[in-house]
């Protein structure tokens, strides 16, 4: 056997590349994903103590009023399992960061809303992007961070 058609090789160890290669990278994940899930969350009841303001800024009637909250949670609690198929065919990372962004720009488009066609349209893609991001974000918290072993009862 010569010495050209022996080659070594490497035995298979963990993929170190991603966000995991660092303390410091996991620590940056970890606050990236928390804060979008913050402000999946805390949108979800936060609205309720600007109605008022609302609807003495939008003139917004007390039917229509319901519909600024609800807007949100309908696109949110219907798109969730789509937005959970569509981490999965498409990349977690990447439906985290298109939901993350819908989300982020809908926030802007919302505060901005001259009127309250608008701002029910902004709140119904700010559900959008929340039911992307939110089942990415908890994927993502299952791939980034090692398992640990159960703590022993105490």
């Amino acid at each position: 056997m010569s010495a050209e058609s022996v080659t070594a090789v490497a035995p298979a160890g963990p993929d170190t590349s991603g966000p995991s290669s660092g303390g410091r990278h996991l620590r940056l994940a970890l606050f990236v994903i928390a804060a979008a899930q913050l402000m999946v969350v805390l949108d979800a009841t936060i609205t309720n103590i600007a109605l008022p303001a609302i609807q003495t800024d939008l003139g917004v009637s007390d039917a229509n009023l319901a519909w600024i909250v609800n807007s949100y949670a309908l696109a949110f609690g219907g798109l969730l399992l789509l937005g959970g198929k569509a981490g999965d065919l498409f990349g977690r990372r990447k439906m985290f960061q298109v939901g993350t962004a819908v989300f982020t720009l809908a926030s802007l488009l919302g505060g901005l809303a001259p009127n309250e066609s608008l701002l029910i349209g902004a709140r119904v893609l700010q559900g959008v992007g929340a039911a992307l991001a939110a089942p990415s974000a908890l994927a993502l918290i299952t791939t980034t961070f090692p398992a640990r072993s159960p703590a022993p009862a105490a």
